[in-house]
């Protein structure tokens, strides 16, 4: 570099796509290879993440892109996930290059010097954080390319998009974007699931399913030593379409009875009707240790006995396994 030289910089954000439905113990895994790569990893659920290069530049000794396809060669051989690799100087430009990637995966990195022409010439729905609704708003008055975004008066973008985010808009097509990467993991969670043998239309066989996955969810949160704060539910149906929804338990709990009631309460806001159902998926949220939550004194003795034949119970599969002792109305179930 001689006397005078601007420092250049470097890419220093990389931002990768996983699968579409990809399983979350392998996005936690995904995850675990990133942290390899740097320290400073922000988990984007359900199937993307941010990492921050910097320093895993000068600990690797290797340029991005190079860092970029040697995490996509390790995806594949050690998970068998092909990943797209975005890399570019801020969180929007790296995006914005992962989602220009087709599928199965790539890397794409954008330097410094590059970013105005890469971005000017992609379509304004290509540009990160631009949504269908604005992006239609923006080409009713023909800013049809990010180039052109980038061109108008930012007091312009405002009046067409809002203020907060037509500024934010106007600033991201000129790749301004001051976001830092912001390490954060996946809350703790637990899932469980059951497929179906062959399309069922059966609401009993659903309900008994479900139950089953109740008994084994609440089973492991309990030899984990851990209570979930919320369930969420997945319903998949023939055809690939799938329901989704969460709601918080009165208070955390790993226990049968609990697990069981908001269960059947998700199953029941479903309205499945004529659905054909494929699967399920039950899984616990936002979990802690059950030592950091209070316990409720509770006088109901009903209650007290049900918990108290849930610990033998749990004795008696750890000695006999998991199907030696289940719920009556699981038998039912033919899988």
């Amino acid at each position: 570099m001689t006397a005078g030289e601007p420092v250049r910089k470097v890419s220093s954000v990389m931002h990768v796509r996983c699968p579409d439905r990809l399983p979350e113990d392998t996005f936690r895994q995904v995850l675990e290879q990133l942290a390899e790569l740097s320290p400073v990893v922000q988990a984007l659920p359900p199937s993307a993440a941010l990492v921050e290069l910097k320093g895993a530049l000068r600990y690797h000794g290797v340029d991005a892109r190079r860092l970029g396809e040697v995490l996509r060669v390790r995806l594949i051989s050690r998970l068998g996930v092909d990943v797209r690799v975005g890399i570019g100087p801020t969180v929007t430009v790296a995006a914005t290059a992962s989602a220009q990637i087709g599928a199965p995966g790539g890397v794409l990195a954008i330097a410094p010097d590059q970013v105005t022409g890469w971005l000017g010439a992609l379509p304004v729905e290509a540009l990160h954080g631009i949504g269908p609704r604005q992006a239609r708003a923006l080409r009713e008055y023909g800013v049809h390319c990010v180039g052109l975004l980038a061109a108008i008066p930012p007091a312009t973008v405002q009046r067409l998009l809002g203020g907060r985010a037509g500024r934010t808009a106007a600033e991201r097509a000129r790749g301004i974007d001051p976001r830092p990467v912001t390490p954060r993991t996946l809350p703790a969670s637990l899932a469980v699931r059951h497929t179906f043998a062959r399309h069922t239309l059966d609401g009993a066989a659903a309900r008994a399913a479900l139950l089953e996955l109740v008994a084994t969810l609440g089973r492991r949160l309990r030899q984990r030593g851990q209570v979930a704060r919320a369930l969420t539910l997945m319903l998949r149906f023939a055809g690939g379409t799938a329901w989704e929804k969460t709601r918080r338990l009165p208070e955390a709990s790993a226990h049968d009875d609990d697990l069981r009631t908001l269960a059947y309460r998700l199953i029941d806001a479903a309205g499945l009707q004529r659905g054909r159902l494929t699967g399920l998926v039950l899984k616990g949220e936002d979990l802690v240790d059950a030592d950091q939550v209070a316990q409720q004194i509770s006088l109901d003795q009903a209650r007290e006995n049900r918990l108290v034949a849930e610990a033998v119970s749990d004795r008696i599969r750890e000695k006999f396994g998991p199907g030696a002792i289940r719920p009556a109305a699981t038998l039912l179930h033919v899988s």
